[in-house]
């Protein structure tokens, strides 16, 4: 089946003067680093294998996950690893870091392949998170691994003091495979698909064992997989008797 539902279109930005100016920056961003971090492998694939930012987004990767690790062990003094570790993967999924593109409307100034651009590449939640963190590295190699530590914290504030949205974006399908682990059985998910005018749906069923198992809808198989883990993990606690909060073990 032929997936109908088009990503939103996206206009190509060549003057990056808005962008720096949205950017929580502390000091002046090397410009060559810069294009190289907004630089998407499609376009060197049609460009004689010109540089891209995947090296950046390596770079960029590890520097936001220590910066973010730092600030919840500081932030959270009592909570155990298992917390910590929940909270992080929330605050650095390519959800939060999509949603963090999308306010500095990232996708526009993205120099991406025709093929890319053309199938809504400027508005794909991958190739979002991919450039957050491309120019995550582009800041510690530009102004040193403080400033960079300063820029991450600053550039994800909106999420990090926005409980509704960490909400949203918490991983349920992690906490469904530990509560697996405690089943000791292994989620397992299939799926159904329709389409309702020009958008394709997803139905996803989980089951953990014998025990435990759920659906949920979306309009991408993730959303649907998550849908089913969030109803699943409320689900397990509900039949305990329990309270289920998320990042607490």
């Amino acid at each position: 089946m032929s997936r109908k539902s088009k990503r939103k279109a996206v206009p190509h930005l060549e003057d990056r003067s808005e962008l720096l100016a949205s950017l929580p920056l502390k000091g002046e961003l090397d410009p060559d680093l810069l294009d190289l971090a907004l630089t998407h492998r499609s376009y060197s694939f049609e460009h004689d294998e010109c540089p891209q930012n995947e090296r950046l987004e390596y770079l960029g990767d590890a520097v936001l996950g220590l910066a973010v690790a730092d600030h919840l062990y500081r932030a959270f003094p009592d909570a155990p690893q298992g917390s910590l570790s929940r909270r992080r993967s929330t605050v650095v999924s390519t959800r939060a870091l999509s949603h963090i593109a999308r306010l500095h409307n990232l996708g526009a100034y993205l120099k991406l392949g025709k093929g890319e651009a053309l199938t809504g590449g400027r508005d794909r939640d991958s190739v979002l998170e991919d450039a957050v963190e491309a120019i995550i590295g582009a800041v510690h190699l530009s102004l040193g691994a403080e400033a960079a530590r300063v820029f991450v914290l600053d550039l994800l504030s909106p999420i990090l003091d926005d409980d509704t949205f960490m909400l949203g974006a918490f991983d349920y399908k992690s906490r469904l495979q530990e509560i697996g682990a405690l089943l000791d059985a292994v989620p397992t998910y299939t799926y159904d698909t329709w389409t309702e005018g020009d958008a394709e749906h997803f139905r996803a069923h989980v089951s953990v064992g014998d025990s435990l198992a759920s659906a949920g809808e979306g309009t991408s198989k993730k959303g649907a997989e998550m849908e089913a883990a969030r109803r699943a993990v409320l689900a397990y606690y509900s039949a305990r008797g329990e309270t289920f909060t998320m990042f607490e073990d």
